[in-house]
């Protein structure tokens, strides 16, 4: 359709001169082009001109005169379709999705069959998963273009995303059916595994079976050709067929475990003697395969297990295999093995010692050959992760010394050192080792960010941003270059750090970037919509529209989404005063001479600030500048600028609670299936006071595990704040209809009982020996009946508690409750309670009776303040935040045991109170 304002012969042809420069990225020529036809009288408010002058100028990074172009050309002109893509373009580079999808639905009443503008629509409806219209859009271009490869394949696309196999099936047979090719390239292949995989999610597993041997030939990737006719035989009960394929693919790669598992069931093996006979089979025909010797392990129990694992062992440790222990972690769930591997190591301990033999027999055949001498120290290191493994960090610690000793100079022991102290409950020490290990190598990445991360576990940020700067670019902080890369380990350890530390604005800093870095992923999209049409690589295409459905359900986006909301739902509780505010309230309490000193303070300082703000402004101009330049040369349209994350305004939130939402909405969608994601939302809608919404949150977390002692501690306290609103006033009263709701799951969730202190008590007596639940149900006790206090505090503080050999994590977290003042004063009990921890985990620094001076770690010159190593206590019921700083203590046996190099001379030094 023409334009509603054409422009005359000269004008039109500037006109197309315009686009041509846009399309070539020459954006200055065509401001000049675009002046000529402006400038002239008749056309100044010329619609489509003023449209492509806004255009060029978003490209140069003028965004606000760019809308203001754009509209006043729309204005000018309501029927144009470029007016209105031009539009739409300008929405899209603004991330304004749905704004440029109707820009250019508008576009296309004025020009239906214009091609540009469906594809733009197609991309924008893929991205935003609009999968009707992205079905009707791609009909669209293929009645236009019948004849392009693309039209097909987006066509058939659109009917495999909304599930319609059946006619994606028809659409891709009657496209291939139309090729006549001679030689078969690898987009022919591709589209055929393509087509094949459309048949298998079908449902039509013979179909798709015979499809791979009709059309086997044409696929390059054979490798894929075997999995899935492996795959299909299988489930259609093709057992000896799959024997075969299933051989096939061992002898192309006989250390895929899969493909083993795959072959026992193709060879309908069920029974454990039948496997390990097959196992040893498979080791004679693959002698250098580990898979075909590990497997069975999983499988053998007593006198076998022992045999095969006794085999395993002496055989790795003889040749020296590093990950030995994390290859067997997983036997360890096993009682029986774990005592087996336990004795057997040891044995090899005693022998090796004494005769350099594994065993005596050994010792005693003259054809055994002794055993190398490294095969005492990787046993020593085995036996000190196993130790380590069952927390027993005094043997650990005996072993690895020894390995130490033996041979110092192999960083795997000083990492392992460093972890045994970790788990011991002495994060300084184990800081201090890993920085030892990261010294003998400093040119190991994968050393340096272990002692990165372990030093953001102690709260040491500044030293954990110098050992990564090592490894980021010169003239960039290294915490800038680690948030370009996206360094997301790095920046959750951070964010934890920092919420420890009670710094909120840094951490919700950093959660807000890796909030950014999940949407710039999800943005990326745009990239792969056309090139992945274009190169045919479909399969992986697919794979990548479904992974960035749920891609928020990453670990790095639930531990970064987790600590904002509580840190947004602690800001809500009680939230930072302003600075000024703070500063007010110290100086009314001053006298004159204090308060001059401070006047002076204060006019420094701001000069200091001001000076800083200077250079900041003049720094931040310089890196627009740079950006500027950077896109004109690039050409691509702005992205918009972000906000800038400033922590002082991050913590000063107008409604924390709405923040902490934002987090929650895609772990609502996403994950679902964790309980913590429900518990969250019960906190935040408690201080919303949504009873509807708490009472959501407590069903599902309910469904995923109705005994967890947070989710009885939420019950409780929404049976609380039910009652309260249940006898309030009037203004106060419970909607009937909501009312109603809340009766019928009140059997549910309450089991009867007539007050919230009887579900305490009875979920109490049913779960005395869980730490957890003694930890929530004495907090509710201590608060509900002020008769029962002093009950309450004598069952978190009981004996019966630690009776058995709980986690180190969970005794630390009754007796920080203890010493948080949460009970008020209770130090008998405290000190009880403390003396039993000190006998059960003698090297946790958190029950020690002595203090640390800091440690000074071989890569830094400052030393790491002591007062930053805190933990935070958090009792969600009284919203109550307790922090005491930890200290250090060494073992007076270990330290005895040490011997440390020069090098190691800047451990704590320990000190008695």
């Amino acid at each position: 359709m023409p334009s509603s304002d054409p422009l005359p012969p000269k004008e039109s042809a500037l006109f197309r001169k315009i686009l041509k420069c846009y399309e070539m990225k020459q954006y200055k020529n065509g401001l000049k082009l675009v002046k000529q036809i402006l400038s002239n009288p008749k056309f100044t408010e010329h619609g489509e001109t003023l449209a492509m002058k806004g255009l060029t100028l978003n490209c140069l990074g003028r965004k606000d005169e760019a809308y203001e172009h754009v509209r006043r050309g729309l204005r000018n002109d309501l029927k144009s379709h470029v007016c209105w893509h031009v539009y739409g373009l300008l929405q899209r580079s603004d991330k304004k999705y749905d704004e440029a999808i109707k820009c250019y639905r508008n576009a296309l009443k004025w020009e239906k069959d214009n091609i540009q503008i469906l594809r733009d629509l197609s991309l924008l409806q893929i991205q935003m998963r609009d999968l009707e219209g992205y079905r009707e859009t791609r009909h669209q271009l293929f009645k236009l273009r019948p004849s392009q490869h693309a039209s097909w394949i987006g066509f058939a696309m659109s009917y495999h995303l909304l599930g319609d196999y059946e006619t994606a099936m028809n659409i891709l047979e009657t496209f291939l059916s139309s090729q006549t090719m001679d030689t078969y390239d690898y987009k022919h292949s591709e589209l055929l595994l393509y087509q094949n995989n459309v048949i298998q999610e079908a449902g039509n597993h013979e179909q798709a079976l015979q499809h791979l041997k009709d059309c086997g030939a044409q696929i390059l990737d054979k490798l894929a050709v075997q999995e899935s006719m492996g795959a299909l035989c299988l489930k259609l009960g093709r057992h000896e067929d799959a024997v075969s394929i299933y051989k096939e693919l061992i002898e192309r790669n006989p250390d895929n475990t899969e493909y083993y598992r795959k072959l026992m069931e193709a060879r309908k093996l069920t029974e454990a003697h039948d496997l390990i006979e097959a196992y040893r089979a498979m080791q004679e025909a693959y002698p250098h395969s580990f898979c075909a010797r590990r497997l069975p392990l999983d499988i053998a129990t007593g006198d076998t297990f022992k045999a095969l694992v006794d085999e395993h062992l002496r055989r790795n440790l003889r040749k020296g295999v590093p990950p030995l222990f994390v290859n067997l972690r997983s036997l360890y769930r096993d009682a029986e093995k774990v005592k087996t591997i336990g004795e057997l190591v040891e044995c090899y301990y005693q022998n090796l010692i004494s005769s350099g033999y594994f065993s005596a027999e050994d010792a005693a055949n003259s054809d055994v050959r002794k055993e190398p001498a490294s095969a005492l120290l990787w046993t020593m290191y085995y036996l000190a992760q196993h130790y380590d493994h069952l927390r027993e960090s005094e043997k650990a610690l005996d072993f690895i010394n020894a390995a130490i000793e033996h041979t110092p100079t192999l960083i795997e022991l000083f990492v392992t050192k460093g972890r045994i102290y970790k788990h011991a409950g002495d994060v300084l020490e184990a800081v201090k080792w890993l920085d030892e290990a990261q010294s003998l190598d400093t040119a190991d990445r994968y050393i340096n960010s272990k002692c990165a991360k372990y030093m953001l576990r102690a709260n040491q940020i500044k030293e954990a941003e110098e050992i990564c700067a090592k490894f980021t670019r010169e003239g960039v902080s290294a915490m800038e270059n680690l948030n370009e890369m996206q360094c997301m380990w790095f920046q959750t350890e951070c964010a934890l750090a920092y919420q420890r530390l009670e710094k909120w604005g840094d951490a919700l800093k950093k959660c807000h970037e890796i909030d950014r870095h999940f949407s710039e992923i999800i943005e990326d999209q745009f990239d792969f919509h056309t090139y992945c049409m274009r190169k045919m690589t479909l399969r992986s295409y697919v794979g990548l529209l479904r992974l960035e459905d749920v891609l928020r359900r990453h670990p790095f986006y639930f531990k970064a989404a987790k600590c904002a909301i509580e840190v947004y739902l602690r800001l809500f509780d009680k939230p930072l005063a302003a600075e000024s505010a703070v500063e007010e309230l110290d100086i009314e309490n001053l006298p004159a001479p204090e308060l001059k000193k401070l006047r002076n303070k204060q006019r420094k300082a701001q000069k200091k600030k001001a000076e800083q703000e200077n250079a900041q402004s003049k720094e931040n101009q310089k890196k627009e500048q740079y950006c500027r330049k950077q896109l004109y040369q690039d050409g691509d349209p702005e992205a918009p600028q972000l906000d800038e994350l400033i922590p002082e305004k991050l913590a000063r939130p107008d409604d924390p609670l709405e923040k902490a939402i934002e987090f929650l909405k895609p772990l609502q969608q996403l994950a679902k299936d964790n309980i913590e994601t429900h518990l969250m939302a019960f906190e935040i809608y408690l201080r919303r006071n949504k009873l509807l919404l708490m009472l959501q949150s407590l069903k599902r977390a309910r469904k995923i595990d109705a005994n967890n002692a947070i989710l009885h501690s939420c019950i409780v306290r929404f049976y609380r704040a039910l009652e309260q609103r249940l006898a309030a006033s009037t203004d106060d009263a419970i909607d009937p209809s909501v009312r109603i709701v809340i009766e019928r799951e009140r059997e549910n969730l309450f089991h009867g009982h007539p007050s919230a202190i009887a579900l305490n008590d009875a979920y109490l007596a049913a779960h005395r020996d869980d730490c957890d639940a003694v930890y929530e149900a004495a907090k509710i006790m201590y608060t509900l009946d002020q008769k029962r206090r002093d009950e309450a505090i004598t069952i978190t503080a009981s004996a019966t508690v630690l009776s058995e050999k709980v986690p180190l994590e969970k005794a630390t977290k009754l007796f920080l409750l203890l010493k948080s003042g949460y009970f008020g004063q209770c130090d008998k009990q405290l000190k009880a309670f403390k003396f039993i921890c000190q006998k059960r985990y003698p090297l946790a620094v958190v029950f020690a009776d002595v203090t640390a001076t800091p440690i000074t770690t071989l890569t830094t010159t400052q030393p790491s303040n002591a007062d930053n190593t805190q933990t935070t206590v958090t009792d969600s019921g009284s919203s109550r935040c307790v922090t005491t700083a930890t200290s250090e203590q060494t073992h007076g046996k270990q330290a005895l045991a040490d011997k440390p190099s020069k090098k190691q001379k800047n451990g704590p030094e320990i000190k008695a109170n």
